[in-house]
């Protein structure tokens, strides 16, 4: 087999690893630090969203904003925070998204054109149509709303993920019918990209679902390692069986599943593998019974059943909470958890213990307030995670920062948790690749990767790389072009986090076709029947010829063993 050169980017063969600090929990190891880092602010947040809008290297914040607990209130601006590099940031809304007013419940990114940039989608509550903002590439964003279909949504939240697997970004939407996000006569609406980032409503034929009541949230995650997207329902609304979970069969057309444990007042929902074992589990805000957090285990790994396990939150007290995450808070490789408190006297961080997850009070500033929403990422730029939450329902309505002032360095690389290759019907190329991977922490778009390239090598030649497109949520995708005939390639993917950790995934080979026709094949029609036998009947005991398969100078009956164990 030839020998693939090394495929690690050259940085990071020189550099040295990250430079870990303590690998204990400190007390208070969250501070606020919010009158020096944000601007001051007096608006309803519903959700937050981090990216690099301006792709100068740090991450910046979008927060959804809109009046109005039950009924529309004024139209607010979505407000883009722009960061220095060291978590110090600027309102920069009206420069960049001058105009955009709305009712907004949720904001995304992702690049629906596939130029490189992070575009934006923001949801609308009260039957109003969603907004979608194109980015220049400067994080400068101008509306396109009319490439969306021409629907109104009472929607709480919107997701990009392509689910079809054809390389562009889909669109999928709460929606919970003609009055509000709490109505009870709609259905979630599923949106196809043509490939240039205009929409067309395939909710009918893909989503083919019953009206869902109170929808709050919706979540891609991939719960099966099958290398598509899957679908979270959120809904507060237990008589309407709760939130729901659909399987996608690879193609954008999803079935629900059933044996999903029943839940109650949920407003959002995680996924994160809590326990080690290569997939996905769920937490849902709010969702078990007495308004507690409902932890869900994927037992068996393929997401065909779902164990509640609930109790292994401690404590998990009856709160009106809105917003989890989970993220590695002492770099041991396991996920600890975050739970933004609706009214508490602080978010509540809770840390995994093989896992069990047990609060730790001391981590974080205490602050009463109303959140609505957490993020968590390094935003200043020293490989600490940070956390953000957005404030809305109550109080003073000022987001907050809580700034990582000690804790351990991220020094955890992403891995490839599965990985495919996907050929044509032309078995000399091009071949897709598709990888499912993981890191340190969760957010609706997975974990924040600075780059997740393909790397491939022709019959031991020099690496080539291709940049990998994100899917949705942790799933990336890039084609290796198509090759001449009977070379071998040998591929891995290669990512590297934002705390500048490198992971890279097993090597993997294989070998175009054309390296010359089964021996069986004695007609050359290209598979092994009746006609080869006859072929081979009819050289019976002569010397030599196309049909001494095994070579030992005569046709007879070792021949015909080969030629059966060919059979098509």
């Amino acid at each position: 087999m030839a020998r693939l050169p090394d495929l690690r980017p050259a940085a990071v063969l020189a550099a040295a690893t990250l430079a870990a600090g303590s690998t204990s929990v400190h007390a208070q190891l969250f501070q606020q630090q919010t009158s020096s880092r944000f601007p001051t602010q007096a608006e309803y947040t519903n959700q937050a969203t981090f990216g690099d809008l301006d792709d100068d290297g740090d991450l910046d914040i979008v927060f959804a904003n809109g009046q109005g607990y039950s009924s529309l209130g004024s139209l607010l601006k979505p407000r883009i925070y722009m960061n220095d590099g060291t978590g110090h940031f600027t309102d920069e809304t009206d420069a960049r998204a001058a105009g955009v007013l709305g009712c907004f419940r949720g904001v995304e990114l992702g690049d629906i054109d596939r130029d490189g940039d992070l575009d934006m989608v923001l949801a609308q509550d009260f039957f109003r149509k969603p907004k979608l903002l194109l980015n220049d590439g400067t994080g400068v964003f101008t509306e396109v709303s009319e490439r969306l279909p021409d629907l109104n949504l009472s929607s709480a939240r919107g997701q990009f993920g392509d689910v079809d697997d054809d390389g562009d970004l889909d669109l999928v939407f709460n929606h919970s019918g003609t009055s509000s996000r709490f109505g009870s006569n709609g259905a979630p609406k599923l949106y196809l990209n043509d490939g240039t980032g205009h929409f067309t409503d395939a909710s009918a034929t893909h989503i083919p679902t019953a009206i869902v009541p109170d929808q709050q949230d919706i979540l891609f995650f991939d719960m099966d390692n099958d290398l598509d997207l899957d679908l979270h329902i959120g809904s507060r609304s237990s008589s309407g069986g709760g939130s729901q979970i659909w399987r996608n069969d690879g193609t954008g057309h999803f079935e629900r599943i059933s044996g999903v444990p029943t839940d109650f007042s949920t407003y959002s929902y995680d996924a994160g593998d809590i326990d080690g074992d290569g997939d996905l589990d769920l937490i849902g805000a709010n969702a078990d019974s007495g308004n507690k957090e409902m932890l869900l285990r994927n037992y068996a790994g393929d997401g065909s059943i779902w164990q509640k396990i609930s109790s292994r939150i401690s404590p998990n007290p009856s709160s009106d909470d809105n917003d989890t995450k989970f993220f590695d808070i002492d770099d041991d490789g396991d996920l600890d958890l975050i739970v933004g408190a609706l009214y508490g006297s602080r978010e509540r961080i809770y840390v995994n213990d093989s896992g069990f997850f047990v609060e730790d009070t001391s981590l974080i500033t205490p602050q009463s307030d109303a959140t609505l929403d957490v993020m968590v990422g390094d935003l200043t730029g020293d490989g600490r995670v940070d956390i953000v939450t957005g404030q809305g329902e109550g109080g003073s309505f000022q987001n907050r920062i809580y700034v990582n002032v000690g804790g351990a360095v991220d020094s955890r690389a992403p891995r490839v948790v599965a990985m495919d290759l996907v050929e044509p019907g032309e078995s000399l190329g091009p071949f897709r690749v598709r990888a499912l991977l993981a890191d340190d922490l969760t957010s609706d778009r997975g974990f924040f990767a600075r780059g997740v390239e393909l790397r491939y090598a022709i019959d031991g030649g020099k690496a080539q790389s291709i940049e990998m497109q994100w899917s949705g949520n942790n799933l990336y995708r890039a084609t290796i072009p198509a090759q001449a005939e009977c070379v071998e390639v040998a591929y891995r993917v290669v990512a590297e986090d934002w705390a500048g950790n490198v992971g890279e995934g097993e090597l993997a080979t294989f070998t175009t076709t054309g390296c010359g026709g089964n021996p069986a094949d004695l007609d050359g029609d290209g598979s092994v029947t009746g006609a080869d036998l006859t072929i081979l009947l009819a050289a019976w005991g002569t010397k030599g010829g196309a049909a001494d398969l095994d070579g030992d100078g005569s046709v007879g009956g070792a021949d015909l063993t080969l030629l059966l164990a060919a059979w098509d």
